[in-house]
């Protein structure tokens, strides 16, 4: 036991050795956990911030305003032209729109407009603020044509004395389009399933899935990393060493798996807490099957480290090796999003790897509240994951 310990208690020395292991042993996994769970850069609106400069200050102008601001897509702010400019020079909006003044009444005199709408080009939200500001204008311009097509009309029938009865009957046909339009039956009706979940569900779905997630992925690779440490010692020549002394392969295996397996388990219960404190994620309803989990997680992906340091040579490589592996099986193993997400037979081949069984089994912990008796086939079959990759590693177990 004496040998375990001290194997145990050099690798994690020869581990936090490095000035960064921290970062990734804490700041990444806080970051990224925050981050795929909305709570930063969260609360804000979904739509797309524009800013509008109204020098017209006319009722066909504040329509144009109003129709904006009643869209599902963009948020118009109505600012002066210098406070609009410099919001826009700094890119705080998608788009400018100034409507200078004289608009209405060239309108009304049948005199072709010119509105002055600037995009950002960096802006990847361009073209849908574009379609929302035509689509404005297309509203207000069909009332304005249907005006000006009557006004010529009755014109031709019987000329006007004067242009201020020819501008009154052009006011009479507006006004008369603009309630006409409005009142015009819906041609095309949009119907969508109701959603029966609602926002605070989601928010507490998805930050259960952050918080399981990047729990798995940021403890699985430093595990995983377990290959370099050995591949480390194999090529300083510290392996040869332990062939001058009474030590076992299965002793020097279970000595690496313990102290790798320590660290994991601290770092897990640390993000479990931020889980439970930043994101209200309940981690801690059923403690029993909680534990239980973790380490039957910790010892496959341990294990599975021990096995690839008995296949990798030198550090570099098992280092690249364990981050290529730890994210693509991330990936697949629904950690970065819900399995529910893949095709069904990606779904069905991902059960193969050891983050897919952690995966459901944390969702279950977190989402349905699961106990130790729903908990125990996920801790099983992790658990026989450990036993495989621990008997492969000492098969493999070379000392040079």
């Amino acid at each position: 036991m004496s040998k375990v310990i001290a194997i145990a208690l050099k690798d994690l020395k020869l581990r936090f050795s490095g000035k960064t292991e921290l970062l990734f042993f804490l700041f990444l996994p806080l970051v990224f956990t925050l981050l795929l769970s909305g709570v930063l850069f969260s609360g804000g609106s979904s739509k797309i911030v524009m800013v509008v400069v109204d020098e017209d200050n006319s009722d066909l102008s504040r329509k144009l305003v109003s129709l904006l601001q009643s869209s599902e897509i963009v948020t118009p702010s109505l600012l002066a032209r210098e406070s609009a400019q410099e919001a826009f020079d700094k890119r705080d909006a998608a788009a400018i729109l100034i409507i200078p003044s004289g608009i209405e009444a060239s309108l009304k005199a049948g005199q072709a407009v010119v509105l002055d709408f600037t995009l950002d080009p960096a802006n990847n939200n361009g073209l849908a603020v574009q379609q929302e500001v035509q689509k404005a204008i297309s509203q207000i311009s069909r009332s304005l044509a249907v005006a000006s097509a009557s006004t010529r009309e009755a014109e031709k029938i019987q000329p006007f004395t004067d242009a201020a009865q020819r501008q009154a009957y052009y006011d009479q046909s507006l006004t008369a389009a603009q309630q006409e339009f409005a009142s015009a039956p819906t041609r095309i009706a949009i119907s969508q399933p109701e959603n029966t979940v609602d926002i605070q569900t989601q928010k507490e779905t998805q930050a259960a899935q952050a918080s399981a997630g990047q729990l798995i992925i940021w403890v699985f690779i430093p595990l995983l990393g377990t290959s370099e440490l050995m591949a480390y010692e194999r090529v300083w020549g510290t392996l040869r060493r332990l062939v001058t002394t009474p030590t076992r392969k299965p002793t020097f295996l279970i000595g690496i798996i313990t102290g790798q397996l320590s660290s994991g388990l601290v770092q897990m219960l640390m993000l479990v807490a931020i889980g439970v404190v930043l994101l209200k994620v309940p981690w801690g309803q059923n403690p029993l099957a909680l534990l239980l989990l973790l380490v039957s997680f910790g010892l496959a992906a341990v294990a599975m480290g021990t096995m690839f340091g008995t296949f990798t040579r030198t550090p570099s490589q098992a280092n690249g090796l364990s981050i290529a592996l730890g994210m693509v099986m991330g990936l697949l193993g629904g950690c970065m999003l819900p399995l529910e997400m893949f095709p069904p037979a990606v779904a069905n081949v991902a059960k193969i790897l050891p983050t897919t069984w952690a995966m459901m089994g944390m969702t279950q912990l977190t989402v349905y509240n699961a106990g130790l008796l729903q908990i125990l086939p996920y801790a099983a079959v992790l658990l026989g994951f450990s036993v495989v990759f621990f008997i492969v590693g000492i098969w493999r177990f070379r000392y040079e």
